[in-house]
């Protein structure tokens, strides 16, 4: 089993690890023995670590920055857990990733590209030899799955499009839905085929207008495809089409494989994504939204296939879980979130969830296999490493040392915070210069997750540790619509998207200043995509605080969001019904940025990508005019790449270079300026 702990619903921590990591700069003389730009490309990258079936190696995705491609580079490698040597089992291959064994642990399937671009099908006998490409579809694959008795694989991709010759090349008009306006082609479904590995010949399962949900990053990963103990059926997640924002149609269907019939697998109007079926194949886990709003809190549910109400695998843990699969027993499920300002995995049995002892680590992936886990974690002070556990009772025990961008430097120290805002308690981390002396009272710069279905923890930041680098304290405020407080906390956010949380971050500032810790007069505000939407509230409506301000990716019209971005109408839920229906237009104008953008002081940087299908780059125009016609030192920089943010190395640099850039003259001692 496999799964990726939200970096698709946290997307702070998508630009704080994933984004951050890509810097390289100039060497710093003067801050030789600090985090620095110079340090970032020897940050690693581990994913989609999966433990053999019977315990005794992990495979994982090693990568690393290639700047003369100006990509980044994975490396299959396999890791022996007693002697944690490692051997890399691919070289010279593009696009590794969705890591599976057989069941009997005799091989290995994997994606990986073809010469075409195009993610295939590929296996690789640990007995040796190099991995075997065993599809060649026409479209990339999204998905595979072992059958239970190793002799097939299901794999999921895209249908693809029909072959026009003559005039009938140039009648390209397709029907919009509900997808982003960035979209030149209609989407087309994503189905299940089964390909043999005896004549690697493969064939259709499914088909017709409804799609297994793809989710474009940052929205994680897709749903995995289950086959029944039998090999007869396959149990999968299904949307009403193939439009980004139909996900919220998403239900839990069974292909009977020989026939193709597909039926509802359980009833209910709220989504169901992410199932995972026992060992026993006869219960269904599946992640749900508390009260079926996209800002709600997600549960896990367990229901039984004989029939019978699906229940709550953890009823009293109010944490917004994510489901990583099932222990070996059946009974038992491992589950991740983020509870407070540290990350978590908790096991559930029987309606009781507990914690695991992980010390200081704060897990980032995850996966089961059998009873065992194996997950990477950051510290405080270090980017990810891989650990293992044999048992849930076992101590995790690290099996990579590959990061070594922070041995020799002084970090920051981060300690987390608490403050009373509207009836609530809300948190945050600060991170301390390295050379930080008490009684000092120094710059801040708030650096504002996105999401807003995520939180910041005291996890290894490189965006925090770059920022305070300078000189500056950085405050990393989770503010009400953060899953790291509760249900109630999380919903507090519907129908009053920015105004509450604004209260928030600026009750979190001011509890700082209260400790006499900053100098009010250089603040800076900063951060992308729901970060870059409360920058662009806090410079509208707090406009003298604020001596320098980033936006990154902003939201800055929630009416914009909802009629152009690829989750649009699926998102209606945090805001409130349409905006086209009775006077919801006020409501949603009310919440908009925008709206106040003319009282705006602050000198701001507006970065986005022209690709954005998150947060379409047509808000952060309307940023830029407002502040310019308003005589706003304003710059406004866009990236020519698809995505939410900038993913090559050379480009996430620039992204971080500017941002630094910008706050610094403006944080300067009056007498520097």
């Amino acid at each position: 089993m496999h799964i990726t702990i939200t970096p698709l619903r946290v997307l702070h921590r998508f630009l704080a690890f994933a984004g951050a990591a890509l810097l390289i700069g100039q060497p710093a003389l003067a801050q030789a023995r600090r985090f620095s730009a110079d340090d970032l490309p020897r940050i690693v990258r581990l994913s989609d670590p999966q433990l053999s079936p019977d315990g005794k190696s992990v495979a994982v995705v090693i990568g690393r920055a290639n700047l003369v491609d100006n990509r980044w580079d994975g490396q299959l490698t396999l890791i022996d857990v007693a002697t944690k040597a490692s051997r890399v089992l691919t070289v010279d291959r593009r696009g590794v990733g969705s890591l599976r064994w057989a069941p009997d642990g005799r091989a290995l399937a994997f994606l990986a590209n073809d010469s075409a671009g195009r993610a295939q099908v590929h296996v690789m006998a640990m007995g040796g030899g190099d991995a075997r490409q065993v599809t060649a579809h026409k479209t990339t694959i999204t998905h595979l799955a072992w059958r239970p008795d190793g002799a097939a694989l299901a794999y999921a991709a895209a249908d693809d499009e029909p072959e026009r010759t003559g005039e009938a090349r140039f009648e390209d008009a397709f029907e919009v839905g509900n997808n982003s306006f960035l979209d030149r082609v209609a989407r087309r479904p994503t189905h299940i085929w089964m390909v043999t590995l005896a004549d690697a010949v493969a064939r259709r399962v499914t088909s017709g207008p409804q799609s297994i949900p793809v989710g474009l990053p940052p929205s994680g990963p897709p749903s995995q495809l289950n086959w029944s103990p039998d090999g007869t059926s396959i149990i999968f997640q299904q949307a009403a089409t193939a439009a980004t924002g139909d996900t919220d149609s998403s239900r839990l269907a069974s292909v009977e494989v020989a026939t193709g019939t597909v039926r509802a697998l359980l009833p209910g109007a709220t989504r169901q994504s992410g199932p995972r079926l026992s060992p026993d194949g006869r219960s269904v886990a599946f992640v749900s939204p508390r009260g079926g709003i996209a800002a709600q809190q997600s549960r896990v549910m367990v229901a039984d296939l004989a029939g019978g109400a699906a229940r709550d695998a953890a009823p009293d843990l109010d944490v917004d879980v994510e489901l990583v699969g099932w222990l070996a027993d059946g009974q038992s499920l491992l589950l991740s979130g983020t509870d407070g300002t540290h990350g978590g995995l908790w096991v559930a049995r029987g309606g009781k969830a507990t914690r695991l002892d992980l010390g200081d680590l704060d897990p980032v992936t995850a996966a089961v296999q059998g009873s065992g886990i194996v997950f990477t974690a950051t510290t405080a002070d270090r980017p990810p490493e891989l650990f293992v556990m044999p048992t849930i009772k076992a101590r995790p025990a690290v099996l990579t040392k590959v990061q070594t961008a922070t041995d020799g430097l002084t970090l920051g120290r981060q300690e987390t915070i608490t403050w009373a805002s509207d009836g609530y308690t809300a948190d945050g981390v600060l991170t301390y210069p390295p050379d930080y002396k008490p009684g000092t009272k120094l710059p801040l710069v708030l650096y504002i997750h996105g999401g807003p279905v995520a939180a910041s923890r005291q996890s290894f930041s490189t965006s925090a540790h770059i920022l305070a680098a300078q000189g500056w304290l950085v405050l990393e405020p989770n503010y009400r619509g953060s899953n790291n407080r509760g249900h109630v906390f999380q919903e507090a956010i519907i129908r009053d998207a920015a105004a509450g949380p604004g209260r928030d971050i600026m009750a979190g500032v001011a509890s700082l200043d209260q400790r006499g810790l900053i100098d009010r007069s250089r603040m800076a505000v900063s951060g992308w995509s729901y970060g870059g939407m409360m920058t662009s509230w806090l410079i509208g409506n707090y406009p003298d605080a604020w001596a320098a301000a980033v936006a990154g990716a902003p939201v800055t019209d929630i009416l914009d969001q909802y009629t152009t971005a690829d989750n649009n109408r699926a998102r209606a839920g945090q805001y409130g019904p349409s905006p086209f229906v009775g006077d919801n237009m006020a409501s949603y104008a009310k919440q908009s940025p925008i709206q106040f953008a003319w009282r705006a002081k602050a000198p701001t940087l507006i970065m986005a990508d022209v690709g954005d299908w998150r947060v379409t780059i047509p808000q952060a125009y309307k940023l830029y005019r407002a502040l310019s016609d308003n005589n706003v030192p304003v710059t406004f920089v866009a990236y020519p790449v698809p995505g939410h943010s900038p993913a090559d190395p050379i480009r996430a640099r620039d992204v971080w270079r500017r941002w630094v850039d910008w706050l610094k003259p403006r944080l300067a001692p009056a007498a520097a300026r």
